[in-house]
């Protein structure tokens, strides 16, 4: 058993019957009334976020993982295929389990979090960051650079974010797979 003192992005804990994957939280400590930390859990079996709001000292049930490197295949609509960088078992999983499907490229090496108990994947923590390809980009206005002005772009793997205007088709750009976001362009 562990405590909200214990509580940190990425735990798995056992709550209403099911495993949910702590995506954020926030330790509150008001100045009347006791603290508490108030969280954003993700379903690991089906992949719905839930709030919720623990108060200091209550006790969780964490999940026993453990983590391991994979090397991402392919996919065939729904499903995932996964390799394991040591003994190069495969492995498939659901895109529901996925944080940012959109932006996996083949290649990328992702760690894959597995209950120890009966060995069922968790969940699957991305790169901070993915270099990707733009292929598509209008070309931007000019004289529009005054302010942070944005265009859209389609990306290889098909995901579409904001990029600046000074982007364009072929460009290497870095992305930031948590928020989806754009980050540098990649010179070379």
């Amino acid at each position: 058993m562990a405590s909200t003192s214990d509580i940190r992005k990425g735990l798995c804990i056992r709550y209403n019957n099911d495993i949910y994957k702590i995506v954020e939280f926030l330790h509150v400590k008001p100045g009347k009334g006791p603290a508490f930390v108030r969280t954003k859990l993700k379903s690991v079996t089906n992949g719905k976020v839930i709030d919720n709001t623990f108060s200091a000292g209550h006790k969780i049930e964490d999940v026993r993982v453990e983590t391991r490197k994979y090397q991402f295949l392919y996919n065939d609509g729904e499903t995932y295929h996964f390799m394991n960088t040591d003994d190069y078992n495969q492995i498939e999983l659901q895109k529901s389990i996925l944080d940012a499907p959109q932006l996996l490229k083949e290649g990328v090496h992702v760690t894959v979090m597995t209950n120890s108990d009966d060995g069922i994947p968790l969940s699957v923590d991305m790169p901070v960051s993915v270099v990707l390809e733009v292929t598509h980009s209008e070309p931007g206005v000019k004289g529009n650079t005054a302010t942070n002005a944005t265009k859209p772009a389609t990306l290889e793997t098909g995901a579409k974010i904001n990029v600046p205007l000074f982007i364009s088709e072929g460009d290497k750009i870095r992305v930031d797979t948590e928020k989806s976001t754009y980050i540098e362009r990649i010179k070379g």
